[in-house]
């Protein structure tokens, strides 16, 4: 067996997640095809077997504890080499994932590995303060990682989300520091803390943060990304 699946194999306990073989199969693929197309396109500085099954796939996963996405749709903005919603699109098959970035090269990337693997998902190129107004408020769940501070995120995740779904922030060490200096941000976008959950990510606590959508977001926003980073909420 090799150290991805074994890797993920002895992590999926602690999330309290059950997958099939197939779907573990399916991850360990990806996994693999991130590793071999950074050879030639910087999609990770993390290609060890072990650290991709923990640092990008099983962090990925995290996100199904955060929320029910059976049959829901979701937005991963800005998701890179497809993380967290790839991992995400293989272990919940039923949720619509759309994938968005504003590199074309990696999205063209996900549009030709996908199918290959069997894996459903919507691949994307735009700016998201630029796709936004396009699908505003039309999806039940986004999430991003490793993107911005929260209090630039949620500007650029939640306009995408519907009144009654949420966005799913996903954090490091510093998730309740970044929390606290996005008050008013979560105030004016119409969002509400509903929890946090915590992970342990290879020694280091990894969070998710749930943020309600309880009121429409003002169509002011987003902003231009230079004006969100200049003035951030």
């Amino acid at each position: 067996m090799g150290l991805m699946k074994q890797t993920l194999l002895s992590g999926l306990p602690e999330l309290g997640l059950t997958l099939s073989d197939e779907q573990i199969d399916t991850l360990c693929a990806f996994g693999e095809a991130v590793v071999r197309q950074n050879e030639v396109m910087n999609l990770t500085a993390i290609t060890e077997p072990s650290a991709v099954a923990k640092l990008h796939l099983l962090d990925s996963l995290s996100v199904l504890c955060a929320a029910q996405l059976e049959g829901k749709t979701l937005i991963d903005v800005g998701c890179g080499a497809g993380f967290p919603g790839v991992p995400v699109a293989i272990g919940c098959p039923s949720t619509r994932v759309t994938l968005l970035d504003s590199l074309g090269k990696r999205v063209k990337w996900l549009q030709e590995i996908l199918p290959t693997l069997g894996i459903q998902a919507e691949c994307v190129t735009a700016r998201a303060e630029e796709a936004a107004p396009k699908v505003r408020e039309s999806f039940d769940y986004a999430t991003s990682r490793a993107v911005a501070r929260l209090n630039i995120l949620l500007e650029l995740t939640a306009p995408f989300v519907k009144v009654g779904g949420a966005v799913l922030a996903m954090k490091g060490s510093a998730a309740r520091e970044e929390l606290d200096e996005a008050k008013t941000a979560i105030k004016r976008l119409g969002l509400q803390v509903e929890k946090i959950l915590d992970f342990s990510v290879d020694g280091a606590t990894h969070s998710v943060i749930v943020l309600r959508k309880i009121a429409p977001t003002p169509a002011q926003y987003p902003r231009r990304y230079a004006k969100i980073k200049q003035n951030p909420l």
